[in-house]
C-alpha cells in the first residue's frame, strides 16, 4: 500500500510517461542586439523552455578600454535581460565579467603596439570585476563570469596572470559569497582540482565555481567539489546518463549559445536544452527529484530564489 506522502509526490510529480513539464533552464546563453536576440529567447520559450542565465558577451570588434566603455557594454546585457522578461514568460538571471579572451587579445595587441600591453589590460579587467560586483550588489546581477583563463596557446607570462587575475578574482567572489562562471581549458579530473585548489586558497567555497561548457563526465570523484555545466551534444548524453549514479551533487544543464550572426546556431541553437531535457527525461534511470534537481533546486542554491 502506497503512503499518502507517496500519493502525493506522485499527484504533484511533473515526470509524465517519460516526459518532463516542469523547468527547464539553460545555464548560460548569450543574446546579442546584432543576433537574433529577443527572436531566440522566443524560440527557447516556445519549445518548453522557462528560465535562463543570460551570461555577457564581448563585442570582440570593438573591446571595452574604459569604466565606460565597460558600463556601457554591461547594460546592454541587462537591457536585453529585461526585454527578455517584458516579451516572454521566461526567468532571468544575469551573470556578467570579463570573459578571459578580452584580457589576452586586449594584452597581446597592447604589446604588439608597444606599449605596457598586460598591465593595461589588467586594469580594464580589474574595472570591469569592480562593475561587475557593483551590479551583483545591487541585484542586477547573481553572480560573475564568465571569467576564467585561456583554453587555446598563449605565452607563458600571460598565461601565468590569467591565473594570477582569476585567482584575486575568487577572493573577492569569496567576500560577497558569490557564485563564478568559469571559461577554462578542456580536461577532466586535472582541471577540476587544479580549479579547486585555486579556490581553496583564495577562500571560495568550491560549490559556488561552476564549470561552463562541463564535459558529460559528472562523477564527484572527477568534479571535486565544483559544479558542472554540462554541454549537452549530440554524443554527450550517453556518458552522463551512465554517471548519474555517481553525482548526488547535481549538475546543470547549457547550451552555449552564441547568437553570433557570423555563426548561426552555435554552438547548440536555443531549442535544444529542451529537447535534450526530454531525451534524459525519457531515460527510466530518470526521475522527478534528478530533473527538479537539476533546473530548480541546485540554480537556487547556486545563484538563490528569484526577487
Amino acid at each position: 500500500m502506497r503512503s499518502g506522502l507517496e500519493n502525493l509526490r506522485e499527484d504533484i510529480s511533473m515526470l509524465h510517461n517519460g516526459r518532463w513539464n516542469g523547468p527547464i533552464l539553460d545555464n548560460h546563453i548569450h543574446l546579442r542586439e546584432d543576433g537574433l536576440g529577443i527572436s531566440a529567447a522566443k524560440l527557447f520559450e516556445k519549445s518548453g523552455g522557462t528560465d535562463i542565465v543570460l551570461v555577457h558577451v564581448p563585442n570582440f570588434s570593438k573591446l571595452p578600454e574604459t569604466r565606460s566603455d565597460i558600463d556601457d557594454a554591461y547594460q546592454k546585457t541587462l537591457n536585453m535581460a529585461e526585454q527578455v522578461r517584458s516579451q516572454t514568460s521566461l526567468r532571468v538571471r544575469v551573470i556578467l565579467g570579463p570573459h578571459p579572451a578580452t584580457f589576452v587579445h586586449q594584452a597581446e595587441s597592447w604589446v604588439q603596439e608597444g606599449a605596457n600591453g598586460i598591465e593595461r589590460a589588467k586594469e580594464v579587467y580589474w574595472e570591469s570585476i569592480d562593475a561587475a560586483l557593483q551590479h551583483c550588489q545591487n541585484g542586477r546581477a547573481v553572480g560573475l563570469g564568465e571569467v576564467g583563463r585561456p583554453h587555446w596557446d598563449v605565452t607563458a607570462e600571460i598565461a601565468e596572470v590569467s591565473n594570477e587575475l582569476l585567482s584575486e578574482t575568487m577572493s573577492l567572489a569569496a567576500k560577497e559569497s558569490l557564485p563564478l562562471q568559469l571559461h577554462v581549458e578542456a580536461g577532466g579530473a586535472d582541471v577540476y582540482h587544479d580549479l579547486g585548489a585555486i579556490a581553496d586558497k583564495a577562500g571560495l567555497k568550491r560549490d559556488l565555481l561552476i564549470r561552463h561548457h562541463a564535459p558529460p563526465d559528472i562523477s564527484e570523484v572527477t568534479l571535486d567539489g565544483l559544479i558542472p555545466s554540462v554541454i549537452l551534444g549530440k554524443n554527450t548524453l550517453p556518458v552522463l546518463l551512465d554517471q548519474l549514479h555517481a553525482n548526488k551533487r547535481g549538475f546543470m544543464l547549457e547550451t552555449d549559445y552564441l547568437d553570433d550572426p557570423q555563426r548561426p546556431g552555435a554552438v547548440l541553437g536555443p531549442r535544444t536544452l529542451v529537447k535534450r531535457t526530454q531525451a534524459i527525461a525519457a531515460d527510466p534511470r530518470v526521475d522527478d527529484e534528478l530533473l527538479h534537481r537539476i533546473h530548480v533546486g541546485l540554480p537556487e542554491e547556486v545563484y538563490g530564489p528569484y526577487d
